[in-house]
């Protein structure tokens, strides 16, 4: 209306209701409640800024100097090995020797009786390995025949007789055993002709499937040709280990059922 009308008009002293504009409520999720939960979950009490009220140190127990530094553990003292083997120490100018002992020992001739009965001193046993004459001892070296000396030197060792005597007991067993079923008539011998036969046989079989086998495609691209070359390769693998086994025996047992 004031639009419409100039700022003096009459019309201008009507007074004017006041629109109120209705807002919408307020949007809330839902999930609100439960997000809620969620996040208290992974919240713990005094995680980041510590407990709320902390001990008060005591002004009794106050930073003393040098406190924080590494402290040695405490000396013991020290001892060598050989203390109770070392020669005693040299005496020193203030140690007077014991005086008034008296002896009718005569050490010259005494000491020339030691020496002369004494056993002389065998030298050592050494090589040198280099032309400035580095010398090493001969024991460890390896060239003295030590091993040789030993009483049982060159004799067989009692496991591998325990050993033996296990194996000639295992043999005996089995060519008993395999007599008694030549006996009973499960079993019989094939005579050197029938091996040979049998040998000749399985390697004219192989012969063939090799020959089968060079004459198959180079490439192999279908599912046929695929289990035709595996199949053969498979034969002949096989062909190949009975040969092998009836070549390394040249006695062979088959049952009679």
């Amino acid at each position: 209306m004031s639009a419409m009308y100039p700022a003096e008009s009459i019309y201008n002293l009507i007074p004017k209701e006041e629109v109120t504009v209705q807002k919408p409520p307020r949007y809330t999720s839902k999930f609100r409640e439960q997000v809620k939960q969620d996040t208290k979950k992974n919240k713990a009490a005094n995680r980041t800024m510590g407990p709320a009220k902390v001990e008060v140190p005591s002004p009794e127990k106050f930073l003393l100097k040098h406190s924080k530094e590494p402290q040695l553990p405490e000396k013991k003292p020290f001892t060598r090995k050989d203390d109770g083997r070392r020669k005693p120490q040299v005496p020193t100018k203030t140690d007077y020797p014991v005086m008034g002992i008296q002896t009718n020992t005569n050490f010259i001739n005494s000491n020339a009786i030691e020496n002369i009965m004494a056993v002389p001193k065998k030298p050592q046993h050494v090589y040198v390995d280099t032309r400035t004459g580095n010398k090493q001892p001969l024991e460890t070296s390896g060239l003295v025949p030590k091993y040789v000396k030993k009483k049982d030197y060159g004799q067989t060792p009692e496991y591998l007789l325990q050993r033996n005597k296990e194996v000639k007991r295992a043999q005996q067993e089995y060519d008993d055993y395999v007599k008694e079923r030549l006996r009973q008539g499960a079993m019989q011998q094939l005579s050197e002709e029938q091996r040979q036969t049998l040998l000749e046989g399985l390697k004219k079989n192989w012969g063939e499937l090799h020959h089968q086998y060079q004459g198959l495609s180079v490439v192999t691209d279908t599912t046929p040709k695929k289990n035709r070359k595996e199949r053969l390769e498979s034969e002949m693998k096989q062909l190949e280990r009975d040969i092998d086994h009836i070549e390394r025996h040249k006695i062979i047992y088959i049952a009679n059922n």
